[in-house]
């Protein structure tokens, strides 16, 4: 591990401006979440082009698993490459993932559709997607690892957190493309062809992104490394198969990472999911919202940044990490009075509970697109609810008594569909859901959020607090990740617990979050799950992560 030095800035030669060096690591690495985030914003046109063989929603759901799968694939990214990036250098390692990474992108925009070459096309999507997510998991611990490098003792928190700010503005530009685009040649044009634009003119970001990185040396401690004759022969093997390392890795996940993972996925991702589905506001006006909330917020990555070099990375992380955990259910609930003001006021004077025996219940919870959730009383009930995105509770009843929505005294009882014919059982949950939908209605439970009636500055308010969590857990995280692993490994050290904890418990947070949600029929059940992980991350962090702020990592 890297030793601890006196407090002084360390001496060391500046061969290259460092302001290039941060603008060009940081650079590349905004275009490589472009290209990662372009994906996702497009999952939709992709779906028609690409999974256009199945049903409209497993289609959209094989689109949305493929945008997945580049996820799950960062740590497998971040072992290859972690170890090629300690054996033969930071500069050229990270070369090659953005060459990946670009080309890969650019292939997506060429790639003919389902009706053109059949099963194919979305099989070398996926292959490309897999491409995109292995370049990723190399990407980041080499730009970090580089710049972290360059970067003086006492301002690395400083320096690295430049790096940090990347995947906003890469969401941002991703964002900026497309809206411009749909803008400038309309939906249909956009749809039909111009989808693939912002995939092709990455060719372009990568030709520019490569030629500013070719004018970069190797960093300064590899270089002495590689001259000493130091550097590692076997990098996954010391870092990952010695427990005096691997030791490390472990705590770096699961008290820094893994708490700091959850808070940025729910803070960008999840909250723009819950305006939209929970909370019924249109996709444009949540855009705007969650946009300057980033805006606002943004900034602030770089000033824990560098408040990391003057108090220490540990306190910044785990503080951001227990406010999270302490603050989220509150938060949201706020979030749903701001922006939707008559579903909260619905909520509360005329709250939903699903009476139903619970054996008779399904998971409500459909990967495929298949069940139609309509062999019990309970399922159909639970279905209908799910469709509504209306927060309700269950109580449990007899065995065979048959499901009941009561909206606040009002009962509805839905339909047993037992021995009811094909189109008596269509005409009995048509029934019954119009009846319960007028019910909702005289509740006063909106169809939709009311644009008049959101409070956005308060929204907006909202917001950026969550982001302002999300800054301040991720801010410092490059800095305390380099310093923890000696320099013979430090790439592949690092590399792998942020890319489990970024791409595994991040990544997938919305997906379980949803999960959580439509299993219970609570709004704020999926908060359970980074409110749990960010708890676990601050217990785990106060106990074994030590402080990394005064060390000097050139050892």
């Amino acid at each position: 591990m890297a030793t601890v030095y006196d407090g002084m800035p360390k001496h060391h030669k500046a061969t290259q401006s460092e302001k290039l060096v941060i603008a060009a690591s940081s650079l590349g690495t905004v275009f490589e979440w472009y290209d990662f985030y372009l994906y996702g914003l497009l999952a939709t046109y992709i779906s028609a082009q690409f999974f256009s063989g199945v049903n409209e929603t497993t289609g959209f759901i094989f689109a949305l698993a493929a945008f997945a799968a580049g996820f799950a694939v960062r740590p497998f990214g971040a072992l290859v490459f972690g170890r090629i990036g300690d054996l033969v250098g930071r500069k050229n390692t990270f070369l090659v993932t953005m060459g990946i990474m670009g080309l890969s992108t650019f292939a997506v925009g060429l790639l003919p559709s389902y009706e053109s070459i059949g099963v194919a096309a979305p099989l070398i999507l996926l292959a490309m997607r897999l491409l995109q997510g292995l370049a990723l998991g190399g990407e980041y611990g080499g730009a970090a690892t580089y710049v972290a490098e360059h970067a003086p003792n006492n301002k690395r928190g400083l320096y690295t957190s430049w790096i940090q700010t990347t995947a906003t503005f890469g969401l941002f530009a991703a964002l900026l493309v497309v809206i411009g685009l749909r803008t400038y040649m309309g939906e249909e044009a956009f749809g039909e062809w111009g989808w693939r634009v912002p995939f092709l003119i990455s060719i372009v970001l990568l030709a520019v992104s490569m030629w500013i990185r070719m004018q970069l040396n190797e960093s300064p401690v590899f270089q002495q490394m590689k001259d000493e004759g130091t550097t590692s022969k076997a990098p996954l093997t010391e870092a990952f198969a010695k427990w005096g390392n691997l030791r490390w890795v472990i705590i770096a996940l699961v008290g820094a990472v893994a708490g700091q993972a959850v808070v940025w996925y729910t803070g960008q991702f999840y909250a723009l999911f819950f305006l939209e589905k929970m909370m019924k506001v249109d996709g444009a006006t949540a855009n705007v919202l969650i946009a300057i909330a980033l805006a606002l917020g943004t900034p602030f990555f770089v000033f824990f940044g560098w408040l990391s070099d003057k108090i220490g990375r540990k306190p910044i992380i785990l503080s951001g990490c227990a406010i999270a955990a302490l603050a989220y259910f509150p938060l949201f609930s706020a979030l749903t009075t701001a922006a939707n003001p008559a579903l909260a006021q619905a909520q509360a004077v005329a709250p939903v509970t699903i009476v139903a025996h619970q054996e008779e219940c399904s998971f409500m919870f459909d990967p495929v697109g298949k069940n139609k959730f309509d062999t019990s009383s309970c399922d159909i009930a639970k279905a209908y609810m799910a469709k509504t995105g209306i927060s309700y509770s269950n109580s449990d009843a007899a065995a065979g008594s048959g499901a009941q929505v009561k909206v606040g005294n009002a009962v509805f009882a839905a339909p047993n569909p037992a021995g009811l014919s094909k189109d008596d059982k269509k005409a009995a949950i048509t029934k019954f859901q119009d009846e319960l939908k007028a019910g909702l209605a005289d509740a006063g439970y909106p169809a939709k959020a009311d644009p008049a009636q959101i409070n956005k500055p308060a929204v907006i308010a909202i917001l950026f607090v969550l982001v302002l969590l999300v800054t301040a857990v991720y801010g410092p995280i490059a800095a305390m990740l380099v310093e923890l692993f000696p320099s013979r490994i430090r790439y592949t050290s690092m590399s792998l617990p942020y890319h489990i904890g970024n791409g595994w418990f991040g990544g997938f947070l919305p997906t379980t979050a949803f999960a959580m949600v439509a299993a219970t029929g609570d709004i704020y059940y999926g908060l359970w799950y980074p409110v749990v992980v960010a708890a676990l991350t601050v217990v785990v962090g106060l106990l074994f992560l030590p402080e990394t702020f005064r060390r000097n990592i050139d050892q």
